[in-house]
């Protein structure tokens, strides 16, 4: 069964559907599964990369992560799960798949080549510092985008990655490859912000691609999203007087 559900169009839902390999598992540890679970995956036509499949705290339940995000697989590769995975405790539930995105995006703060980034920072220096995944035709990137200065006054620093919603390819990601590829890409990227032309401009060295699939590696599914040095998401537009308060300014 190639098409897996339709390529699993409905990835931020917990879908359900069958594979039906007509296979039966014989694996001596978890290890020896993880890698015959990624092996039988990549034949299957999904429509996405398997990057790596490992044991979740699930028992019986793989992590795939894939290039369009994390999915899960049942030991016996009967069926893959799309969407977030809950621990039912005591004190409520716990998302799962939250947490593990949550450390990606740890992950992703500290490891980021600052040099990749378009970044805003206070004269008087920053008190804290946040990732943003932006989008230059989007209405509410160019709200946050708008409201710099305040942001700035409250210490705050501003880091962009790129996020074109409409894909790799698209007009905007045409645009957001001119303003990384610009001499002044602060001054470029404000200026689309701002709904105003930028010189058509190409480089080899921009990261405006492997921004894209990052975010979507790490739960981006929509811009602005802001992601906090403890790898926590807010998804949307924050204003700066409620952005300084998450971060404790």
């Amino acid at each position: 069964m190639t098409d897996v559900c339709n390529r699993l169009r409905a990835l931020s839902a917990v879908v359900f559907c069958a594979i039906f390999l007509l296979w039966t598992p014989a694996w001596a540890d978890e290890d020896t599964r993880a890698s015959d679970l990624a092996a039988r995956l990549e034949m299957l036509d999904l429509g996405l990369g398997v990057q790596g499949v490992a044991p979740s705290e699930v028992p019986g339940l793989f992590e795939v992560e894939t290039d369009g995000g994390l999915l899960y697989v049942t030991e016996d590769a009967g069926y893959l799960i799309a969407g977030n995975v809950y621990e039912i405790r005591d004190g409520g539930l716990v998302n799962l798949t939250e947490q593990k995105r949550s450390a990606e995006r740890r992950e992703l703060f500290d490891s980021i080549d600052g040099t990749d980034l378009i970044t805003f920072t206070p004269e008087g220096g920053a008190k804290a510092v946040v990732l943003v995944f932006t989008d230059t035709d989007c209405g509410f990137c160019r709200q946050l985008h708008s409201q710099m200065a305040y942001y700035h006054a409250l210490g705050i620093e501003v880091r962009y990655l790129a996020f074109p919603r409409a894909g790799v390819g698209s007009s905007t990601y045409d645009k957001m490859v001119s303003a990384w590829c610009s001499d002044d890409s602060r001054g470029a990227l404000t200026a689309l912000k701002r709904g105003e032309g930028i010189p058509e401009r190409y480089c080899e060295s921009h990261p405006v691609g492997e921004h894209y699939e990052l975010g979507q590696l790490v739960g981006i599914t929509g811009t602005p999203a802001i992601v906090l040095t403890n790898g926590r998401l807010l998804p949307g537009y924050v204003p700066p007087d409620d952005l300084a308060a998450l971060l404790g300014l």
